[in-house]
């Protein structure tokens, strides 16, 4: 799997923050994990130069290079990165290395800055490109909780995408009874869709309701015969109980109707996934929608067995804001 289909495990979205810098000068180390794309403002400066929507340091006049610490949102297994440099052209840095470290959510971001001992290289000093979308896959297999990005020798970054495998703590989540097993904070993922033109498929399962449309999964009009649908893997294998679909902000494109189909396929690959293919039961027949309304459903008892992957369908396209799949996760 492309690792830009992973979830961004820095991002605001998520409660990612960027904690430490040791310069912001031109512009703030929080700019860096703005779920929103970077934008370009033509004459806006501040008292200190050019607004720039990123994260920017003043020109290096000494040895060394400059930093920035953030605390990932979700603890997770890195795959890959987008060192973002849009809009930065002539003050791009021209190398960058990553560090990560695995620490208490407690822990106070000097120390750990402070202890070279607590970090290990996972991105060796790269070369950037301005003005670019600069992907770069990380070969790691521990999960981690704060990354460090050093820049060569200063600049400016749009934006640090971190994309990567969430790692729940199921022991205490089995503690909380039924939980989202869908939810991106419980690994859960959209694998596979027929379509998501105007907002993707992982957006269903990011946490609280959505802001706007933007911030759900939305298809284009359909023109033919057939019906859009997406796959969710769940974080871990479990028996649902409990569904919640919310069509929130979508009042005149939201689906006619939906249905839903569960799979126990630990080992399934996106082929095997779409419509046509075998294994899928039946958990929702097919039911009506409302627009901008959180629908809540209760499955039979005879959908009571564990399941890796549930697919939404929805008719005959449309949007969906968020799906919530309640469950207990069948985890040692």
């Amino acid at each position: 799997m492309d690792f830009t289909a992973l979830i961004d495990l820095a991002s605001e979205r998520v409660g990612g923050k960027a904690v430490l810098a040791n310069d912001e000068f031109f512009a703030p180390k929080a700019n860096l994990v703005k779920a929103a794309a970077p934008v370009w403002l033509e004459g806006k400066y501040t008292p200190r130069g050019k607004w720039m929507d990123g994260w920017e340091t003043r020109r290096r006049r000494q040895p060394g290079h400059d930093w920035c610490v953030l605390k990932l949102g979700l603890r997770g297994v890195v795959r890959g990165l987008d060192v973002d440099t849009s809009h930065f052209t002539g003050n791009y840095p021209e190398f960058c290395s990553l560090e990560a470290c695995d620490a208490p959510a407690s822990a106070a971001p000097a120390r750990l800055a402070a202890d070279p001992a607590l970090w290990t290289e996972i991105l060796p000093k790269t070369a950037l490109e301005g003005g670019s979308h600069n992907l770069l896959p990380v070969r790691s297999l521990r999960p981690w909780t704060h990354l460090r990005l050093n820049i060569y020798p200063d600049g400016g970054v749009a934006r640090l995408r971190v994309y990567g495998d969430v790692v729940p703590d199921w022991e205490r989540a089995r503690r909380r009874g039924l939980i989202d097993l869908a939810a991106v904070e419980n690994a859960g993922l959209a694998v596979a869709q027929s379509d998501m033109f105007f907002g993707r498929a992982t957006n269903m399962l990011m946490p609280g309701r959505a802001k706007n449309m933007g911030d759900g999964w939305e298809t284009k009009r359909r023109r033919g015969p057939g019906h859009d649908w997406c796959v969710v893997k769940l974080g871990a294998s479990g028996v649902l109980s409990k569904i919640e679909l919310d069509t929130n902000h979508f009042k005149g494109n939201y689906p006619d109707s939906f249905s839903l189909e569960g799979l126990y396929a630990p080992d399934a690959q996106p082929a095997q996934l779409a419509p046509g293919t075998g294994g899928w039961r039946e958990l929702l027949p097919r039911l009506k929608l409302r627009p901008h309304r959180r629908h809540f459903f209760s499955l039979a008892d005879g959908a009571a067995a564990p399941l890796t992957h549930v697919r939404l369908n929805i008719y005959p396209d449309g949007g969906v804001s968020r799906l919530r799949l309640y469950g207990r996760p069948a985890v040692a």
